[in-house]
């Protein structure tokens, strides 16, 4: 598989504030990759930086991202407005990042449709009706007259995801679109995004807090904490063979892996806060595995083909410490 997208060492501050730490990701043609990790823990940071949204002062302070042989972080605005909406989109958490709440919702995606494609405005109406129809919106056609504030929250994301899809761009980043959406319409649109990835050959970055969304959905799965990513892998290596202890938190605190009668498990101590972050490993005040050697910060280590994890003492198959 050719590859989309490729994000070397990528570090972004706010400010003096640093919010992502040299993260390192790609994602080929056709294939999803989950990007999971606790509120503050820098996913979203990491797709703004790709779409170069950053609100000042928020900036790359460093490392690449490249599309398509093209480096997006040193990339004129110019450059980024032809390909945003086209060849690279963006569903966000909040549908209203992407409607007009004063046009109806045919205005807005037919002038997305006609902002890249020079077709007539039958053949745009026509695409955007079949982009609300694909993503569980009855009766498309009245709807497209409908202004946003008479749809309900999650009726507007799927408007914004429609959008998303218009163009079948090369690469989607969507930011936990579906947290909005009941779980029936939440796997419909799963069952279109894993269709539209497939047949058209778009990658896809789902960030996402919620393992079991993203454990049926993705191929590949990258784990954050604290701006950096702590492991990554094929889905299966990750959830079936965790090596992190951040990661192993969080998969034991999905509440189906919890006896019933049983107090849910959580991971020991508080999120890191921004600008708090510690010497060395960022997660070794929250850690049971932590030593001295955690003070200082961990090199990424392949533990099998395509799996990695930044960690001195990853847990073993056997449960058994493994010394750095």
């Amino acid at each position: 598989m050719s590859e989309v997208l490729k994000i070397d060492n990528l570090s972004v501050a706010f400010g003096e504030v640093p919010a992502v730490d040299e993260v390192s990701l790609s994602v080929n043609r056709g294939e999803i990759l989950g990007l999971v990790g606790e509120s503050g823990s820098g996913k979203s940071v990491t797709g703004f930086s790709v779409m170069r949204l950053l609100d000042p002062p928020g900036r790359i302070t460093g490392g690449r991202v490249t599309f398509e042989g093209r480096d997006l972080a040193h990339a004129n605005e110019r450059e980024m407005r032809r390909l945003r909406g086209n060849r690279i989109a963006m569903i966000f958490q909040d549908p209203m990042m992407t409607l007009n709440p004063v046009l109806r919702i045919d205005t807005q995606m037919i002038e997305t449709v006609q902002a890249h494609d020079k077709v007539s405005r039958r053949e745009a109406w026509e695409r955007s009706r079949d982009a609300l129809g694909m993503v569980g919106i009855p009766s498309p056609e009245a709807r497209l007259t409908a202004y946003p504030h008479e749809f309900s929250g999650g009726m507007r994301q799927r408007v914004a995801i429609a959008i998303a899809m218009l163009h079948r761009p090369e690469l989607i980043i969507a930011d936990e679109p579906t947290t909005a959406l009941d779980v029936t319409i939440q796997a419909q649109i799963l069952s279109e995004v894993q269709k539209l990835a497939c047949e058209s050959g778009t990658a896809m970055i789902w960030i996402s807090h919620d393992l079991s969304v993203v454990a049926g959905l993705a191929q590949r799965l990258a784990v954050m904490y604290a701006g950096r990513v702590v492991e990554h892998g094929e889905t299966d290596q990750v959830l079936d063979t965790t090596r992190h202890p951040y990661s192993y938190g969080l998969i034991r605190s999905v509440p189906s892996r919890n006896s019933p009668g049983q107090r849910l498990y959580q991971i020991p101590g508080m999120p890191m806060t921004t600008g708090r972050r510690p010497e060395g490993c960022p997660f070794h005040p929250r850690c049971e595995r932590a030593t001295d050697a955690c003070l200082v910060m961990p090199e990424a280590l392949e533990i099998a083909p395509g799996h990695v994890t930044c960690c001195h003492h990853p847990i073993t198959p056997t449960g058994r410490e493994q010394v750095a």
